[in-house]
This record gives structure tokens, C-alpha cells and sequence, in this order.
């Protein structure tokens, strides 16, 4: 039997973790620490280290930690050990995910003191989006700044968009080489990719976390001139700014709720601002779903994971509602059908499969890490 995994999946106020068989898929255990004090991240692995005990899981018993890092820029494309050189590095990209990196930093550190034995080995989001065809990766600014700060499109989600694809292969009983996918990550954090035969060609999210779909609070898709213009006359600096894009906007900024469960409360309620947030969101990812569409040249499958995703039947519905004439049609027993594992909701014959795929990037990740470490 495999040793497990500790994989580590720190937030800006919460840690994740699980230790995972790689071979098996099995948990052995599982938690989450929240509401952690700027950056209190020595407390929260101490509550992990006492939940292990008592799980009968000491230091001894692990194959190595693995981390989730949203963000790895141009200099990571893979999983990677970490040393000094390589956390000073994540800790240096804080730039391009500040809400994101540091927090993984500080996870990083607590992990390394309170297991100096183990292997630390970093997963980044990022990384498989490392070789999006440069058309899609490109930003149309003056290239010489843009090569200078790193300006281009990197993508987030990597390691679930990854999972779900190869699930999704495997669901239909196919390749994954010979697919053309649209994967859907909905969640507090949204993004999707477009992938052929295996590997993306395109995806929403950009140089940060920021771009593309509607978020709990965060705007998506944005006119930089709107930046421009809050810069000049609304009221706000940088930090202000920043704020505003990573916690007030979103369907926060548009209802008041951030929590997709408690915007469609609001709006059976009759709150027609909660009504526009859902509206806009669901108008979003139809977009990208026709966007895609085009990207591809037409699509075998569409995937739906996340939170989102694979328990929301209504945005299932509405979001995708209306493309019928693009070969996506759900069948509404199915999609509302009480089934937590992969499944097909779409109604038989459709030429596009779409498909609910629970994602499990602890795993993903577990496996990443002893295949480095062979």
C-alpha cells in the first residue's frame, strides 16, 4: 500500500487539507480550518497536526505535502519541490495574486517547520495553461512592457480544468486525445477552458484571477477604461482599487450577496437587483459557452464542475438554456435527478454530451506529486 499525501489548499483566511492515497483515490481524512488572523497560519497547521494524530497520522505515515499555489507566472510550469529559492519565487508572484500567493507562502512555511522531513512539493493553477497558443495567451499592448513585467494570459483552475477533462474522457468511453471539451469551473471562483484533444486552447481567466466569468466578488470581464475612469474620479487609489475588484463587485457588488444560493433566495423574494446579478452571470457563461464553441469549431462534451456546477440545477438550466441550435440540450429529469457522481444530463442525441463531473483537485494533486517524486 502507497503511502498517502498531505495536500494543503491555504486561503486568505482558511486552510484545506486532506491526506490522500494517490493510488487508490481513498481519503484517509480530511478538514478545514477557517477564519485565520492575518495569516495565523502556524496556529492553523497545528490544528491539522492534531487532527492527524488523532487520526493516527504522524509525519512517518506521509509520502510528502503537496500545495495548491494559484499562481506560478512564466517561471513554473509543473509541479516543483520547493526549496528557499523556489518559495522566494511563489512569494515574488504575490504580485500577480496577492490575495492568493501570500497565503500559500505562509501554508509553505508552517508546513516545512512542522514536517522538515517530507518533500514540500508546490502545484500551481497556473501551470497548465503554461503553453496556451500564443494568439490566445497574448495581450494586444506594446509588446516589449508586456515581456518585461510578464504580462500575459496564464489561466487559473489548471488542476481541476485537467481533472474534469480526463473524468469527462473516461465517462464517455473515449480518448481523451480525440475530444474537443468546454470545461466549466463554477464556483466562488469561475473560469473555463476550451480544450483540444487533452490540452487547453483557451480559458478565461487571465494574468490574474480577476478576467472572465461573474465571481462572488469579483467583476469578471471588465472595460479597462472603467479602470481608468474609477482611477480618476471615483474616489480611489491602487489599494482601493484592488479592493474593490477582489471584494466588492462580483454578484456581491451587483446584489449584495455573494453566496449564488442566497442571490436566487433574493430573487424569489422578488429583489430585482439579485434578480440582475443571476441574469448577468448566467449571461456570461453562455457567452464563453458560445465563444468556445467557435474556438473549437464545435465540441464534443461540455463539462460542469465545482460547487456551482455540480449541484446547481438551476444555473445547469438557465445558463445553458437557449442553445439548442449549437447542439447543447439539457434533459430537465436528469438534470435535476438526486446524483452526487459523474454523470450525463443532457438529452439523448444531442450532438454535444454535457456532462456533471465532480472535481477532486486534492487528488489531482496528490498524484502530480509522487509522480515528481517518482
Amino acid at each position: 500500500m502507497s503511502r498517502p499525501v498531505l495536500v494543503l489548499n491555504a486561503g486568505s483566511s482558511s486552510l484545506k487539507y486532506q491526506v490522500v492515497d494517490p493510488a487508490t483515490g481513498g481519503t484517509r481524512t480530511r478538514g478545514h480550518v477557517e477564519r485565520i488572523e492575518d495569516g495565523g497560519f502556524d496556529g492553523a497547521l497545528d490544528s491539522v497536526l492534531a487532527d492527524l494524530r488523532e487520526a493516527g497520522i504522524d509525519e512517518g505515515d506521509l509520502a510528502a505535502v503537496g500545495h495548491r499555489v494559484v499562481h506560478g507566472g512564466d517561471r513554473f510550469s509543473g509541479p516543483t519541490v520547493v526549496d528557499d529559492a523556489v518559495l522566494d519565487a511563489i512569494d515574488d508572484l504575490s504580485r500577480l495574486a496577492p490575495l492568493h500567493n501570500p497565503p500559500a507562502v505562509a501554508g509553505i512555511r508552517a508546513a516545512r517547520a512542522a514536517y522538515p522531513s517530507l518533500s514540500q512539493v508546490a502545484v500551481f493553477d497556473t501551470a497548465w495553461f503554461a503553453d496556451l497558443p500564443a494568439a490566445a495567451a497574448t495581450y494586444a499592448i506594446d509588446a516589449e512592457l508586456a515581456a518585461r513585467l510578464g504580462i500575459r494570459r496564464y489561466g487559473m483552475h489548471g488542476t481541476s480544468h485537467e481533472y474534469v477533462a480526463q473524468r469527462a474522457a473516461d465517462l464517455l468511453g473515449r480518448g481523451l486525445a480525440d475530444l474537443d471539451l468546454i470545461t466549466l469551473h463554477l464556483g466562488n471562483g469561475a473560469s473555463v477552458a476550451a480544450v483540444r484533444g487533452g490540452r487547453p486552447v483557451d480559458t478565461s481567466m487571465g494574468l490574474t484571477p480577476l478576467e472572465g466569468l461573474v465571481m462572488g466578488t469579483r467583476a469578471g470581464d471588465l472595460d479597462p477604461g472603467v479602470v481608468v475612469h474609477l482611477l480618476r474620479h471615483g474616489d480611489l487609489d491602487v489599494d482601493g482599487l484592488e479592493d474593490l475588484l477582489h471584494h466588492r463587485s462580483g454578484l456581491l457588488g451587483l446584489s449584495g450577496h455573494h453566496d449564488l444560493r442566497d442571490v436566487q433566495a433574493a430573487m424569489d423574494d422578488g429583489d430585482d437587483r439579485a434578480q440582475l446579478a443571476y441574469d448577468v452571470y448566467c449571461h456570461r457563461i453562455r457567452g464563453y459557452v458560445g465563444a468556445y464553441l467557435a474556438v473549437l469549431g464545435g465540441a464534443d462534451a461540455l463539462v460542469l464542475t465545482a460547487g456551482v456546477g455540480e449541484h446547481d440545477t438551476r444555473v445547469r438550466a438557465d445558463a445553458l438554456a437557449g442553445l439548442e441550435r449549437l447542439g447543447i440540450a439539457i434533459d430537465t429529469d436528469l438534470n435535476e435527478a438526486d446524483d452526487d457522481g459523474p454523470r450525463r444530463i443532457s438529452l439523448d442525441g444531442s450532438p454535444v454530451a454535457v456532462l456533471v463531473v465532480p472535481t477532486n483537485e486534492e487528488l489531482a494533486i496528490a498524484r502530480q506529486v509522487v509522480e515528481l517524486l517518482g
